[in-house]
């Protein structure tokens, strides 16, 4: 099958884009984003079929994408995704989308009774066409750019399909007579919103070497457990990132040296607020 895509980065092809939108009845969605390095999610690329082409918009570039919002929510337009859960929290909560009539691949497969519910199998299994996916571009760094061939193929593959793959389930769908419970649950999906990252009072128990602290050092790297978090969260990191557990473990046995486990720049930035956490132990 022949892969015709285009990437978005000029409003001329944003027109070309919107021009396809206008005349189709069937949109195919994914979003590539990084849930590695980043304490919330980053969106990085977002991919749409439409006819015979798939348009891949980047929201990193200074384009305004919040036309999308208009075929999102038009309920005449099927818009197909797998395991679309993530992808409408993304999409909902950098854009404020609303979306309508959506069918999800995954869950359909799950109704249809499939155990191995991946995009791979599910393509394999209804289309007869097997993917080539490669797990290390999966992990690739989607925030930087250019993007390569490879991120590109990798990203384009993940909607091409998904007409084939709608059309199939649908028919089986209707043939098992399960359509209404499909809708029901697509529509429970589509309402799903974004959530923040929720702060666990008790993880820092779980933090390797815990059970060999003292009481005051259990105490202090509970502080110090939260001040990571909230720390994290502010500079958009990772939290493993900003300082894994190794290195806070360290820091609660060895309190008075710091910049032992920090970078100089953490330590100008929050040299004074550790000194006041580490103060009280």
């Amino acid at each position: 099958m022949e892969m015709k895509w285009l990437f978005v980065d000029t409003h001329k092809k944003l027109e070309r884009a919107v021009n396809d939108f206008e005349r189709t009845k069937v949109l195919s969605i994914d979003t590539e984003y990084d849930s590695f390095r980043y304490f919330r999610e980053k969106l990085c690329l977002i991919q749409i079929h439409a006819n015979d082409t798939t348009y891949i918009f980047d929201p990193l570039q200074n384009l305004n994408l919040y036309f999308l919002g208009k075929y999102f929510a038009d309920k005449r337009i099927v818009k197909i995704l797998h395991a679309a859960d993530n992808d409408i929290r993304l999409l909902k909560r950098d854009y404020r989308f609303n979306f309508q009539n959506i069918f999800d691949t995954h869950r359909a497969a799950l109704i249809l009774g499939f155990q191995q519910l991946s995009l791979e199998k599910m393509i394999k299994e209804f289309v007869g066409v097997e993917l080539q996916k490669n797990r290390k571009i999966q992990r690739s760094r989607w925030d930087i750019r250019p993007l390569d061939d490879k991120q590109l193929e990798y990203a384009i593959q993940d909607v091409v399909y998904l007409p084939a793959l709608y059309r199939k389930q649908l028919n089986e769908l209707n043939l098992k007579d399960l359509k209404e419970s499909a809708l029901k649950a697509f529509n429970k999906i589509a309402e799903t919103d974004w959530r923040d990252k929720r702060f666990d009072k008790r993880g820092y128990i779980k933090i390797r070497g815990y059970d060999l602290l003292n009481q005051e050092q259990k105490n202090l790297l509970k502080n110090l457990y939260r001040w990571r978090f909230h720390r994290a969260r502010d500079e958009n990191r990772a939290v493993f990132m900003f300082l894994p557990d190794k290195n806070l473990l360290e820091l609660t046995l060895d309190a008075q040296h710091p910049e032992k486990y920090l970078s100089q720049r953490k330590i100008k930035v929050y040299g004074e607020e550790l000194k006041r956490i580490i103060k009280n132990f």
